[in-house]
């Protein structure tokens, strides 16, 4: 599929995406490099959904698991492109996206956990992956500010982290930039399709915003989108909920830090992001007791020093999730329709990846193999029909 392939009336743009969290944006910001007229509808602000809550670990290694083999070679692939997009992106934008390589640590709090963590260790090694296995003494030697109680641990040297806030100002700056238009308070009502495809984005309030083609980067929102139904995908929302703390001393490790319930994400300005839970709550996303209180418990056990750390802020926010937690990403059964969405746990790390991936697409009709198993046609049950 190309841009130049289809023709619409008088098209706002060659390409629109909904949807101004970190994908989105990544999308909007290849295409507009590409020469295409783009164009970004908003909701409320960029950021506000998901990649707004998002800790911004890049971990392909630590999040590695039985089954995903196509996962994660795609996941690989898209860190391996995080430093240079990370500079390009800061030299376009003259800010900082906060990237950081500062490598991963997973710790064993009891025996349990310890043989779990090496059962997962095998798993990397077997799948070629840069891990290493640490006694618990090694493992304090690399970060003192550990609980004397842990039980070993892995190191993966090549899972590093962004900030995911910083991300998105600096996608929106290198946006404008290279010439992309980004609308806020542009809510989408539905999709407009005819016997040729996509035609245009609707607004709620009846505006009519016509599109070459048209990306979906709406995230959880994913499912509550008026779209054609050859064209839908089953992507449900999971709620996660998140603390930043700040602080200094022993409170603060240098890496990642990961346990089976809980994991720690320091940042360069003192503060640290400790996250998150797992809930199947629908739409929900009020912050809870619980949530409040079970988070920073379970990071006491392995980093005794957040005690001290003064709490800034809390909140929840909704992962994407598809059935096979795998990304939708590619053209629907509506031609000139795509979607890129269900990124689940790692809508960050596949922000770069994905962006390019869409822009190839919806300018070149290229295709990324990477990305194939992950087509939304995976789930198509139905013949396209749409009415002109």
């Amino acid at each position: 599929m190309t841009a130049e392939t289809r023709d619409t009336a008088a098209p706002a743009a060659d390409l629109v995406v909904v949807g101004a969290g970190a994908v989105g944006l990544a999308t909007a910001w290849a295409a507009a490099r590409k020469g295409m007229r783009t164009l970004v509808l908003e909701a409320s602000e960029p950021a506000a959904g998901a990649t707004g809550v998002a800790a911004g670990m890049l971990a392909p290694v630590t999040e590695a698991d039985f089954g995903e083999e196509e996962l994660l070679a795609l996941n690989l692939a898209a860190a391996a492109a995080w430093p240079s997009f990370a500079r390009e992106l800061e030299t376009a934008a003259q800010s900082s996206t906060g990237y950081r390589e500062t490598g991963t640590l997973s710790v064993a709090l009891d025996r349990d956990e310890a043989e779990l963590l090496r059962r997962l260790h095998e798993l990397q090694l077997q799948l070629g992956l840069d891990a290493q296995w640490l006694s618990p003494r090694a493992c304090r030697r690399l970060e003192p500010s550990l609980a004397p109680r842990i039980a070993g641990g892995v190191l993966a040297p090549g899972d590093h982290q962004v900030s995911p806030r910083a991300l998105s100002a600096a996608l929106v700056g290198a946006l404008a930039a290279a010439g992309g238009k980004l609308r806020r308070e542009a809510r989408v009502g539905g999709i407009e399709a005819g016997a040729d495809g996509v035609e245009a984005v609707v607004l709620e309030g009846g505006e009519r915003i016509a599109g070459r083609a048209v990306v979906l980067a709406t995230g959880a929102e994913s499912s509550r989108l008026d779209v054609p139904p050859a064209a839908r995908v089953p992507v449900r929302p999971v709620k996660g909920q998140i603390l930043r703390l700040r602080g200094g001393g022993a409170g603060l490790p240098e890496r990642v830090i990961r346990t089976p319930e809980v994991y720690a994400v320091p940042r360069e300005d003192g503060r640290l992001v400790v996250g998150a839970t797992s809930e199947d709550r629908g739409f929900d996303v009020s912050v809870t007791a619980g949530g409040v209180l079970d988070l920073p418990r379970r990071a006491y056990e392995a980093l005794p020093g957040i005690y001290e750390l003064e709490l800034l802020e809390a909140r929840a926010g909704l992962r994407p999730a598809a059935p096979d937690n795998g990304p939708v990403v590619g053209e629907s059964r509506v031609p000139g329709l795509v979607w890129a969405t269900g990124h689940w746990r790692n809508g960050i790390l596949l922000a770069p990846v994905t962006g390019a991936a869409v822009a190839a697409l919806v300018s070149d009709g290229a295709t990324t193999p990477e990305l194939e198993p992950f087509s939304p046609l995976r789930f198509a049950t139905e013949p396209a029909e749409v009415t002109p």
